[in-house]
């Protein structure tokens, strides 16, 4: 289960990339009041992904934050090991955050383990194909 802090990230930057390629820069106000999300809380996931690469920012008129990418070279997976940490529900099947497990007898035999392995790969295999472009509500025409 994703925390609030993922849902938000993920919320803000659907939101943000409805802007991509324009000039438009997004104020993390704009995106608090929209959401109903603490701006204190949002200001400290846009900065985690600002350090993270993900989004860009301005200061001063004009300024708010902007992705660096397009919204289609952002995959999930990544806003998520940001925002949540690993993708695993098991540290010992982790590919970025790994841990042998203190109760483990011998992981190459653990059948829990060989379980969440499949089930980390099948969601991995989601979470790598989806991208941001793929979470932006389709703009109205009017």
């Amino acid at each position: 289960m994703w925390n609030k802090k993922t849902k938000y990230a993920l919320k803000a930057l659907s939101y943000i990339g409805r802007y991509f390629g324009s000039e438009r820069k997004v104020l993390a106000k704009e995106i608090a009041e929209q959401h109903q999300i603490s701006i204190k809380f949002l200001e400290a996931i846009l900065l985690e992904l600002r350090n993270a690469g993900i989004l860009g920012s301005r200061k001063g008129k004009g300024g708010g934050y902007y992705l660096l990418r397009p919204p289609a070279e952002v995959p999930l997976s990544k806003v998520i090991r940001i925002t949540d940490g690993p993708i695993s529900m098991l540290t010992c099947t982790s590919l970025f955050f790994y841990e042998p497990c203190a109760d483990c007898d011998s992981e190459p035999i653990c059948k829990i383990r060989e379980t969440s392995l499949a089930i980390r790969d099948s969601t991995l295999a989601i979470l790598d194909q989806k991208t941001l472009e793929d979470i932006i509500p389709v703009r109205e025409t009017a």
